[in-house]
């Protein structure tokens, strides 16, 4: 075994057999890995499922050669399992596909994926006895830069094509399991756990609200109605999760966020897309939230740009289901689009986890009060 494989533990694989892996790495059949190291990625981990996520790198015959390797996990693995309520923990297991991913490189899905969309190469699959698995895979060099407005626009007509393609009467989940195939069911799951159990009620705490970094984002930016708004939406949640269920349904990305859908720097019109969720029916347009909130929430977009890119990406995502024949009507995109987006996001995008911690920021509080009140005036006149 090669020393510099170490750190990949369990997946530092025999000599031959990271021979040939290279060698389907670069289409070299006399390749011959050399100068090889191993670098973990500096991304934070949110999904419970991803153990651990590193770059290889080395030489062939001086040639440059990478991979990406993606370690997954069930997640009775998860080191946060603790902060669930114990009588939701089983439930939580069975219901988070872990394989999810390797399912996806498994299936059909790139014969369905339309011109401009594509996944990563898969090189190597393991999966091991003890609900593991590691995908050793495509390393995307990605265009560098923010999303110009164009691209936002490209990625929701690319997606809506694919949620015509992926109605439940022309595909099947990519793991079929118990229940998978009723409407809205993962995001019914979500709202229970994340939403009803935590969140809000965090978010009707008076406590919450005196918080130090809360308490003076909230001052600072004048924002002493967001509470407020915040709990009379949570009101709204069942009749929402009802009317999302009554709505046109397509299997979809499930986590469409931009830094789900990579820019290849060498093929910038081009997204490779990665980490698939929500492998169930949702009402149409459910991507387009996470496409509309990922840069921003991760401090990436300014959160008085949302509305002008709302308006693009729903537009183009119904063009996208025009193109494919599937006829919506832009009140259903749009409630499909903002009602998920009320329960997916909405009401975790303050950090409150972060209270009382030491890598909390003033700066990150008013930025996530910014996105929070910039999602509720998007939901609030449809919702």
């Amino acid at each position: 075994m090669i020393t510099a494989l170490e750190p990949l533990g369990r997946d530092a694989l025999p000599d031959d057999e990271f021979t040939a892996l290279v060698r389907t790495i670069t289409g070299d059949t006399e390749a011959v890995p050399a100068d090889v190291r191993v670098e973990p990625v500096d991304y934070p981990i949110g999904t419970p499922s991803t153990e651990s996520l590193n770059r290889v790198f080395g030489t062939s015959n001086g040639v440059e050669w990478s991979c990406f390797v993606k370690k997954f996990q069930s997640v009775r693995y998860w080191p946060m399992m603790h902060l669930l309520p114990e009588e939701f923990r089983a439930l939580f297991i069975h219901n988070l596909p872990w394989q999810l991913e390797i399912a996806v490189h498994r299936s059909d899905i790139a014969e369905l994926l339309p011109e401009g969309l594509r996944l990563p190469a898969a090189y190597r699959i393991d999966v091991y006895d003890d609900d593991r698995a590691t995908l050793w895979m495509e390393n995307v060099v990605q265009e560098w830069g923010p999303w110009p407005i164009d691209r936002f626009e490209r990625a929701a007509y690319l997606l809506g094509r694919l949620s015509a393609r992926r109605q439940p009467h022309l595909v099947e989940p990519f793991l079929p399991r118990d229940h998978v195939t009723t409407p809205g069911i993962g995001l019914r799951f979500y709202s229970e756990g994340r939403v009803r159990r935590a969140a809000l009620p965090a978010l009707a705490d008076p406590q919450t609200w005196k918080q130090p970094l809360l308490s003076a984002a909230v001052c600072n930016l004048g924002e002493h109605g967001l509470r407020d708004d915040l709990l009379e939406l949570g009101e709204r949640v069942p009749a929402v999760l009802d009317a999302l269920e009554a709505l046109p349904q397509c299997y979809q990305h499930g986590d469409a966020s931009p830094q789900n859908l990579l820019v290849p720097r060498d093929q910038p019109d081009e997204f490779v897309v990665i980490d698939w969720g929500f492998d169930c029916p949702q009402a149409v347009g459910f991507d387009l939230g996470q496409l509309l909130i990922g840069l921003a929430h991760a401090g990436e977009l300014a959160p008085e740009a949302l509305p002008a890119v709302h308006k693009v990406i729903l537009k183009s995502f119904q063009d996208g289901l025009k193109a494919e024949g599937m006829q919506v009507s832009e009140d259903e995109v749009l409630y499909g689009y903002l009602g998920s987006l009320l329960i997916r996001a909405a009401f975790t995008a303050l950090p409150l986890e972060l209270l009382g911690k030491s890598d909390a920021s003033k700066e990150l509080f008013e930025q996530r009060v910014q996105l929070t009140r910039a999602m509720v005036d998007l939901v609030s006149p449809v919702v």
